[in-house]
C-alpha cells in the first residue's frame, strides 16, 4: 500500500468532502478569489468547513442526552485596511461562492477595479500533530455507553459519600479547507475528544462538587483504564477535600499557584493581553512594551501550537499559516505578541500562526493555542515550604480579566491554607484579584514541575470558542490580594 504524504492526504479529504460533492474544484476557487481581487483589497480568503460532532451524557446510571450534528459551509472574507468585509452560507456552490465574493469585495475603498494578476497556487507548509481520523468512528454506541457506565461505577466505587455522578462523551470531527488570494491553498483534518466527570459527595448534611476530566486530537481508545482512574480521582478528591474546607481568609498574601490548570490564570490574566489586535488598538496594558521588562527574571511564557495531540494544537491555523511555538515572554522580557495575519501586516510583523475562528461563520482574529509558562529550579515542595502564611490554590473555576488594565478576578476551587511552610486544612471560597502584569513581577519562586493541563480548555473572545491549552510549573506570588469568606 502507498501512502501519501500527510499534507497532500488532507488536502484530498477535504477536496472530497468539500469541493467534489458540489461540483467544485481549485479553479472555480480561484475565479471566486479573482471576483474579490478585481476590487483593490489588501488581503481575501474562502474557509470550507465540515463538522461532524457527537455528545453523550450518563446521569444517575442512565443516558440522559445525546446529540449529532453534520455542519458545513464557506465562509468568504476581504480586507481592505484595518476592515473587513466578511459573509458565510451554508449552501456550497458555486453560485454562492460568487454572490459572496461580489458582496465582500465592495469593502474596497477605492471602489475601482483592480489588474488582477495571475497568482501560483502553493499548498500551505504544515505538521502532522495529530492523527487525520474521524474519532467518533472509534468506539461504537454500546462501547461509548460502557464508558461512560465505568466511569460511573469507579467513581461510586471511589467513596460512600459520593451520592451523584455525571459523566460526559465528546467527539468531534473537522475537516477544513482555506484558499487565500496570494495562491496558498491548506487544509486539516481535526478530530478532538473529551471525557468529563463531576460528581457531588455529601456527609452530615454537606454538600461539595468536584469534576475531573481531558482529552485532545486523539481517538476514543485514548480513554483507557488508568485515564479514567486519574479523571475520576481528581473529581472524587476535589469534592472529598471541599468537604472539609473551612471558610478562606482575607487580605494581602503570598499565594503558591499548583502546576497545570491553575494556568488559566496565565491565559485570562496575561496571554489576552499579549494578542495583536488589542496591542495594535492600544487596548491592553502590553502595548508598546517589546525589550520591556514585563515580569520577574525566570518567568519565560510561550505560546505553542505545534504540541503534538494536544486540544490547543492545529497543523495550519484558520488562515493557513503553519502554527508555531511562540516565545512571547523571555526570562521576563516581552518579545512579542501573537498574530493573525490583518493585524501582523498593519503593525509590520509576520503571522505567528494564531488566525483562529470557531467556525466557517465567524472571522479570524488572532488567539491563543497552548499557552504555558516553562518550568524553573525549584521543588514543589520547596516552594510550599517557604510559605510563612499563605495560599496554596490547586485548582480554579470561573474567572474575569479587564484586557486594558490587565486586572483580574479568579475563584480557586480547591485551595489550601499554608501556616510555617505546612499545609493546614483545606479553605473555601478564596478570589485572587490583582492585575496581571504586576503579578508576573511578583513571582518569586518557579517550580520544576511544568506541566499542561488534561485537555479541558475552551476560550471565549468576542462570542467566539475555540478549543485551547494551558499550563505552568508550581509558582510562588508574593503580595496578592485574596478575597475570602474568613
Amino acid at each position: 500500500m502507498i501512502s501519501r504524504e500527510p499534507t497532500l492526504e488532507r488536502l484530498a479529504i477535504a477536496r472530497q468532502l468539500l469541493l467534489e460533492p458540489f461540483g467544485l474544484d481549485e479553479t472555480h476557487l480561484t475565479k471566486a478569489l479573482n471576483e474579490i481581487r478585481a476590487h483593490r483589497v489588501d488581503d481575501a480568503d474562502l474557509y470550507f468547513q465540515y463538522t461532524r460532532a457527537e455528545g453523550w451524557s450518563l446521569e444517575e446510571g442512565i443516558v440522559k442526552t445525546g446529540s449529532f450534528s453534520i455542519d458545513q459551509g464557506v465562509g468568504v472574507r476581504a480586507v481592505s485596511g484595518e476592515k473587513t468585509a466578511f459573509a458565510y452560507s451554508d449552501d456550497i456552490s458555486l453560485a454562492s461562492l460568487l454572490d459572496a465574493a461580489h458582496t465582500v469585495r465592495t469593502i474596497s475603498g477605492q471602489g475601482g477595479n483592480a489588474r488582477v494578476r495571475a497568482v501560483t497556487r502553493k499548498v500551505a507548509p504544515s505538521r502532522s500533530l495529530y492523527p487525520g481520523l474521524d474519532p467518533i468512528a472509534t468506539l461504537d454506541s454500546t462501547a461509548k455507553v460502557r464508558l461512560l457506565e465505568k466511569v460511573e461505577q469507579r467513581a461510586r466505587a471511589r467513596d460512600p459519600r459520593v451520592v451523584q455522578v455525571m459523566a460526559g462523551l465528546a467527539g468531534e470531527y473537522d475537516v477544513v479547507l482555506i484558499a487565500r488570494a496570494d495562491g496558498t491553498l491548506a487544509a486539516d483534518v481535526r478530530p478532538l475528544v473529551r471525557l468529563s466527570v463531576t460528581v457531588i459527595a455529601e456527609h452530615n448534611g454537606r454538600r461539595e462538587v468536584g469534576s475531573g476530566g481531558g482529552g485532545g486530537r486523539f481517538g476514543m481508545a485514548y480513554f483507557d483504564d488508568a485515564v479514567i482512574d486519574t479523571y475520576v480521582s481528581d473529581a472524587v478528591n476535589a469534592a472529598l477535600t471541599n468537604l472539609e474546607a473551612r471558610p478562606a481568609p482575607a487580605g494581602e498574601l503570598t499565594v503558591v499557584l499548583g502546576p497545570g490548570w491553575p494556568g488559566v490564570l496565565l491565559h485570562e490574566a496575561i496571554g489576552h493581553g499579549l494578542e495583536g489586535d488589542f496591542n495594535r488598538k492600544g487596548s491592553s496594558a502590553f502595548t508598546g512594551r517589546i525589550g520591556q521588562r514585563v515580569a520577574a527574571k525566570g518567568v519565560t511564557v510561550l505560546d505553542d501550537g505545534t504540541i503534538a495531540d494536544r486540544r490547543g494544537s492545529l497543523n495550519v491555523d484558520d488562515e493557513g499559516h503553519a502554527t508555531q511555538r511562540n516565545v512571547l515572554i523571555e526570562d521576563g522580557i516581552l518579545k512579542g505578541y501573537i498574530q493573525d495575519s490583518m493585524n501582523a501586516r498593519l503593525m509590520g510583523v509576520k503571522p505567528t500562526g494564531n488566525g483562529r475562528r470557531e467556525s466557517y461563520a465567524h472571522v479570524p482574529m488572532p488567539r491563543m493555542t497552548n499557552t504555558y509558562m516553562l518550568g524553573g529550579d525549584k521543588s514543589p515542595e520547596e516552594i510550599v515550604a517557604s510559605i510563612k502564611k499563605g495560599l496554596y490554590a490547586t485548582n480554579f473555576g470561573g474567572g474575569q480579566v479587564d484586557i486594558t488594565s490587565g486586572k483580574f478576578v479568579f475563584s480557586a476551587s480547591e485551595a489550601f491554607w499554608v501556616e510555617n511552610g505546612k499545609i493546614q486544612y483545606p479553605v473555601k471560597g478564596a478570589t485572587l484579584v490583582g492585575s496581571g502584569p504586576e503579578a508576573l513581577k511578583r513571582v518569586t519562586m518557579i517550580g520544576n514541575d511544568m506541566r499542561l493541563d488534561s485537555g479541558v480548555g475552551t476560550c471565549g473572545k468576542e462570542g467566539q470558542s475555540v478549543p485551547v491549552g494551558v499550563g505552568q510549573p508550581t509558582l510562588r506570588i508574593d503580595g496578592m490580594t485574596v478575597g475570602g469568606t474568613a
